[in-house]
């Protein structure tokens, strides 16, 4: 390695931290390198005030390439020592998204002869999970493992030794979820856990030893510095009111009345072919060598296109913008001030200040920044390093990447994150648009942007007056676009025979003409658990909830009479929203259309329609069940199943209601990844619901937030059939997902006395059906998406900062009280009968029932936040009855 490469920038005048210690009283208790490592930064967050921010990862913090790349190399080569060569060839290393896919790929790099793979939180239809994780903690939770080679995380067996990376170890409860989750499928006998910094408790390290003689193998931790974070009592609400201060004090402004896209330069860099964009799917040894190869030729190509569109040195280029609506304002930025400096870098020295031959005259080398993307780390940072090492004197490289976190910015010395640049996501995020981030970027004095993005992100929204592209334009002279491709997994081939779906009488209390089941039966497997203990596990990361089932609720007899005076009292309003939304179905879809519902919610609505359909016009409609799921997508062997039988374009997808439409956001996202993926085209993702009070579709029987009876209970009304199941231990990438037939429950089963009860009214509401499907017709339908939006203020006014814990409508409201840990239920003041059994389910789990004004659902229900068994507040830390919960509510359950 160069010098220039080895000499890392670590000389502070101001620690980067001061200004979060000062105010909070928080202390980075360890060795003096902790300090050059680790600055800090505030964030909005109900569980962790503070942020350690890594001058070395390259993620905040805009860094010399060479350096970030050298501190994941050098654990690597720490790796390799510990392991010895022979054993380090037989290592898996596994990185965490989207913080560590850089670091973790450098730390394979360092053992040379690994394979890596890092999580993702971007499903890619026709590659199936082989696991997946949550983190609770972070903006965007669900992780998925998605290698190509099904057979890479067993690497070479029990002996082998699986490496997971990240780039701080707080508290441990991440990675030991995951080496929980992963040893139950690959068992091994050894581990290594590598990070930057080690900032666990003595308590969190025994948790370490503990687990490890649990397991039964060998757990190593590889730091490069180690020591505590000491937190004074109040700081996370301090620090709350200190975020809620400094963003009260940022100036709004109106973006530019008329808007300029901004000039790109685009740079083909000819990437090798076969060589993937990162770890996504696996990267091999092999790729690495190929990679290495044609890195100097991609940094020529780079080198070319910045010296040809560099502007005059005489012009006062990339010295930011005033009124910038994304930073603080301070006092004028210059070379030697800019906020890329305050934070563990030295000033230029004249040994890098290079002459011009042509103008005689000494002058300072050019300031360019590598900007890669979210989880698309390694690759810049490689490009970064061969720009680096190919420039020499002539420029100053640094290397920093875009995140989805939110983080505070404050203009000051002595605070981590000065500036930030905000813009919306470009890659078409499978949980929905958003507000992306990149930091320390504006006002930094960069000359030039080179933004490395993958193909899948090189979209109109990147390149639109107010994507990222534009507002890297604001702040440097000249932006350059290099697009990796992004690489697709080989197909899956498909199998010779695909399953046949299930039928009653030996799957569900459904006769066998009323619906097919695209499942796989479980019912032999025990996937029960606790709510309690599977709300504690969801949380806090050690399990997704598709992976488990709850225990069946089973209704006092109180409950059962409300259920019974429900559907009586509401039989015709149901019976009419289904024949509006069939007549719909029909008028737009064609004469035959097959039902597609999904399970288990959608499926009595999906046969109440194929009943109407045969009622009114005689049609005997096919109709399927079929699995999707959170953050993981929808059964891509059952869509296959369906290509394979009918015509995609005949298939109308059903569902119940509609709450805030994550649901919707997901089937239109995994058709889409579906068919990139070389599956069948033609399937319409658009969603055919009994009630659409979130105004999330166009095909709906009613918009009202009512009682639907069929949301009232659980398997006993939908055929005995349990939730979905998607686990990579029972379920492979060519079969269905999985679920349960509940026989023993056949004395409470009301599945078939509910569609009989709702059906035997179809003639009464005949009439009024004909009136509202003309009416609905000839209306504007478009989605408006009201839910979304009201959730998103409740989850901020209520502390919550996690729209996947409020559930809104009367349908989402029940599913909380029967099968999470509710905190409490908000009820739009004035609601009637259709709340009778959301109080009755809400007074005997002890729940709060909190009357509102403006609510837009009839009712909402609250999961409660950072839930551990006990707690009770909004942030995990007031406990009833006792003894408060360790770490502010953290704790994780290890049995």
């Amino acid at each position: 390695m160069s010098e220039r490469a080895t000499r890392e920038e670590t000389v502070n005048v101001v620690w980067s931290g001061n200004w979060v210690a000062e105010r909070l009283g928080v202390v980075l208790e360890g060795g003096d390198e902790l300090g050059d490592l680790l600055g800090l930064a505030l964030r909005r967050n109900p569980k962790r005030a503070h942020l350690l921010v890594s001058n070395v990862l390259g993620k905040h913090v805009p860094q010399l390439p060479s350096v970030v790349h050298g501190a994941g190399y050098e654990l690597g080569e720490r790796v390799r020592a510990l392991l010895g060569p022979q054993e380090a060839r037989r290592a898996v290393v596994l990185g965490y998204a989207e913080t560590a896919t850089g670091l973790g790929h450098a730390v394979a790099d360092g053992l040379r002869d690994a394979p890596y793979l890092h999580s993702t939180r971007r499903p890619v239809a026709g590659v199936a999970p082989a696991g997946g994780f949550e983190e609770s903690h972070s903006h965007a939770t669900s992780h998925l493992l998605l290698p190509e080679d099904r057979d890479l995380l067993a690497g070479g067996g029990p002996a082998s030794t699986l490496v997971l990376v990240d780039d701080e170890f707080s508290t441990g409860n991440t990675v030991l979820n995951t080496v929980r989750a992963l040893h139950a499928l690959h068992p091994r006998e050894r581990y290594v856990i590598v990070a930057l910094v080690d900032m666990r408790s003595p308590a969190d390290r025994d948790r370490l030893t503990a687990f490890a003689a649990e397991i039964g193998a060998r757990v190593d931790l590889v730091t490069r510095a180690a020591g505590t974070v000491a937190l004074p009592d109040g700081v996370l609400e301090r620090g709350q009111a200190l975020v809620a201060e400094q963003e009260a004090r940022v100036p709004a402004s109106a973006p530019p009345s008329v808007p300029v896209p901004a000039h790109v330069t685009r740079v083909a860099l000819d990437w090798p072919a076969g060589v993937p964009d990162g770890g996504r799917h696996g990267f091999t040894p092999d790729h690495r060598t190929a990679l290495e190869a044609a890195l100097p030729a991609m940094a020529e190509r780079i080198a070319t296109a910045l010296d040809a569109g560099a502007p005059d040195r005489g012009d006062d280029h990339g010295q930011g913008a005033d009124g910038d609506r994304d930073r603080i304002p301070a006092g004028e930025h210059d070379r030697d001030r800019s906020p890329a400096r305050g934070q563990g870098q030295n000033r230029v020295g004249d040994q890098d200040r290079v002459r011009d031959q042509d103008q005689g005259r000494v002058r300072a080398p050019r300031r360019v920044l590598v900007l890669g993307f979210e989880e698309l780390m390694y690759a810049p940072l490689r490009l970064g390093t061969a720009l680096e090492e190919l420039l020499g004197a002539r420029a100053e490289v640094r290397y920093s990447t875009t995140t989805r976190s939110p983080v505070l910015a404050v203009d000051d010395p002595g605070y981590a994150i000065r500036t930030r640049l905000v813009f919306p996501a470009h890659d078409d995020p499978a949980d929905g648009p958003g507000d992306r981030y990149a930091y320390n970027v504006a006002g930094a004095g960069f000359d030039a942007v080179v933004a490395v993005v993958d193909s899948t992100a090189d979209t109109p929204a990147l390149h639109a007056p107010d994507g990222l592209l534009a507002r890297l334009a604001e702040h440097t002279g000249q932006v350059l676009l290099a697009v990796v491709p992004s690489y697709t997994p080989t197909p899956v081939q498909e199998p010779a025979v695909l399953p046949e779906p299930l039928r009653g009488p030996d799957f569900s209390s459904y006769a066998p003409d009323e619906v097919g089941w695209l499942l796989q039966d479980l019912s032999d497997t025990e996937l029960e658990a606790p709510t309690e203990e599977r709300e504690e596990a969801i949380q806090s990361g050690g399990a997704h909830y598709a992976e488990s089932l709850p225990v069946e609720y089973q209704p006092s007899p109180a409950y059962q009479a409300l259920f019974t005076a429900a559907l009586e009292t509401s039989a015709a309003r149901i019976a009419r929203a289904v024949g509006t939304v069939t007549e719909t179905v029909l008028a737009e879809r064609g004469p035959r259309p097959v039902l597609v519902s999904l399970a288990r919610a959608g499926t009595p609505v999906g046969v109440l329609m194929r009943r109407w359909a045969r009622h009114r016009h005689g049609l005997d409609l096919p109709h399927y069940a079929i699995s999707i799921v959170r953050g993981r997508g929808i059964d891509a062997t059952a869509l296959r199943w369906l290509a394979a039988h009918h015509d995609p374009a005949d298939v109308v997808f059903v569902d119940g209601w509609t709450g805030k439409g994550a649901i919707t956001r997901e089937l239109a996202a995994a058709i889409e990844a579906f068919e990139a993926s070389g599956g069948p085209a033609g399937f319409d993702p658009e969603i055919a619901v009994l009630a659409d009070p979130g105004g999330c579709v166009r095909t709906y029987g009613t918009r009202d937030d009512f009682l639907i009876p069929s949301a009232c209970l659980n398997s006993t009304v939908s055929g005995l059939i349990s939730r979905t199941v998607l686990r990579a231990d029972l379920v492979g990438p060519d079969d269905f997902h999985g679920g349960k037939f509940y026989r023993e429950l056949a004395a409470s089963d009301v599945s078939n006395h509910f569609l009989d009860t709702v059906a035997a009214r179809f003639d009464d509401v005949a009439a009024e059906v004909d009136d509202a499907t003309k009416e609905l017709l000839a209306a504007d339908r478009a989605p408006t998406w009201e839910g979304w939006a009201a959730v998103e203020r409740i989850s901020e006014e209520y502390g919550i900062h996690d729209v996947n814990l409020v559930k809104p409508g009367v349908g989402e409201t029940t599913r909380v009280l029967l099968r999470r840990v509710p905190w409490k239920i908000l009820a739009r003041r004035g609601a009637g009968p259709d709340l009778e059994h959301i109080r009755l389910l809400a007074e005997q789990r002890g729940v709060p029932v909190e009357e509102v004004d403006d609510l837009p659902y009839s009712c909402v229900g609250l999961i409660h936040p950072r839930f551990t068994r006990g707690a009770t507040g909004a942030d995990g830390r007031a406990v009833a009855g006792g003894s408060p919960v360790a770490d502010g509510g953290e704790a994780v359950r290890e049995a």
